[in-house]
């Protein structure tokens, strides 16, 4: 027998949760067919089979945690080898065509086409890949496999170009296995007063770091508002310009990117670190960006920002996103992160005071751009306004600099060409 065993998990990782078994005992299963997925506080990783076989154990359930090196099942390397090939193998083709139906015969009646999967099963592929082709409407055998052998994983579906979608295909309904009950969004059956389920390894990750930012640091916000208008008019002149020339889509967040790099470099406490008694300075910015995924909320990182023009940031933003938002987030993304913006405005917030991404010791928070009533020059106008705030570590960050900070991120922000001499 062969053990299945945790993997790795990448630095400072110590602990999985068996997020989903693949395959059931007894199935056959081909060298690189993901056996189980399990879930970390940062990433998901997917458990492959090393050789072909039969799946003889699942020593571990859904939902348990695990560690590197646990053993997770064990593989029958040496059963039915040869149904593995079989398996993977295109069925023959007929080698005589079927004959005629007499004159008299009523025509045969139009079949609905079978469902997508029973031709993505002669693909060299991973269940995980055959299920997300399936979700996104994918042709699996468009899809250059990268896994050993050829097999297609589920990184190669996520990365397929455009153009490999499958064909629209008659609805086809099997008509055995009765269709589950309607369960609403939170997994319960109509009628059901209360559901339990069990917190991921991740989510219980996310609540400790959170609560540790709120026990370990001297936690404050500072809040102030900034005119749109002209980062509105700057983006409404180049966006179409931008994406035309660079194939990138200019939003706001660039921008306040470079702003809050800008106002780190006059003010270093908020981009410093505390370590014991010392305080260490970074003279470089590892932009964090919160992003939320299905799996929760996640901070990758574009590194050295402070050194990137905004098309650059662009690209690299909306990259980032796109790898959180697909699970293709590496440990690189994670780590080294020096100072985050987080934009609640993208899902209505209005205000809020944003949580230190401990141990780093400010955090930028983004909102809602609202059309509001202020006063310019003594006369009442409307303009687009946005509520900013800073929360940070009041160990090492003053309130005085805290202010300022913000203030210099508004002074830039209302003035974009500012930064563009800077």
């Amino acid at each position: 027998m062969l053990p299945i065993k945790v993997p790795p998990l990448g630095e400072s990782i110590v602990e999985a949760t068996v997020s989903r078994w693949l395959k059931k005992e007894g199935d056959v299963v081909a060298a690189g067919d993901t056996l189980v997925d399990l879930e970390t506080d940062k990433i998901t990783v997917e458990v492959p089979a090393l050789k072909p076989g039969v799946l003889a154990k699942r020593a571990r359930n859904e939902g348990d945690v695990v560690h590197v090196d646990d053993v997770l099942g064990e593989l029958d390397e040496t059963a039915v080898p040869a149904t593995v090939v079989a398996a993977q193998a295109p069925a023959p083709a007929a080698k005589s065509p079927a004959p005629a139906a007499p004159a008299s015969a009523p025509p045969a009646p139009a079949r609905s086409a079978p469902p997508p999967t029973a031709q993505s099963e002669t693909i060299k592929s991973s269940p995980a890949a055959r299920r997300i082709a399936e979700e996104r409407g994918i042709d699996i055998a468009a899809v250059a496999g990268t896994g050993r052998g050829g097999v297609v994983s589920k990184p190669d579906v996520l990365a397929a170009p455009s153009g490999t979608e499958r064909a629209p295909v008659a609805a086809w309904t099997p008509t055995s296995a009765p269709s589950a009950p309607p369960r609403g969004g939170n997994g319960a059956t109509p009628g059901e007063r209360e559901t339990r389920e069990k917190m991921s390894t991740r989510r219980k990750r996310i609540a400790e770091n959170l609560l540790q930012s709120q026990h370990a640091t001297a936690h404050l916000t500072t809040f102030n508002e900034v005119d749109m208008s002209a980062l509105n008019a700057l983006r409404d002149k180049y966006k179409e310009k931008v994406e035309k020339e660079h194939g990138v889509k200019l939003t706001f967040m660039p921008f306040f990117v470079r702003a809050a790099c800008q106002a780190l470099k006059q003010f270093p406490m908020v981009n410093a670190q505390i370590d014991g008694d010392t305080i260490i300075y970074k003279h470089y910015v590892n932009m964090g960006i919160a992003v939320a995924s299905e799996q929760g909320l996640v901070v990758p990182n574009v590194k050295d920002a402070d050194r990137k023009g905004t098309i650059d940031l662009s690209r690299e933003i909306s990259e980032v996103a796109k790898r959180a938002r697909d699970g293709k987030l590496t440990m690189d993304d994670l780590t080294g992160g020096t100072f985050t913006i987080t934009n609640g405005g993208v899902f209505g917030s209005l205000i809020s005071t944003p949580i230190i991404n401990y141990p780093q010791v400010g955090i930028l928070g983004l909102h809602k751009t609202q059309d509001r009533p202020i006063a310019v020059n003594g006369q009442v106008v409307i303009r687009p306004m946005m509520y900013i705030a800073l929360s940070y570590d009041h160990r090492i960050v003053d309130g005085q600099q805290a202010v300022l900070f913000l203030v210099r991120v508004k002074e830039l922000v209302e003035d974009p060409a500012a930064m563009l001499i800077e």
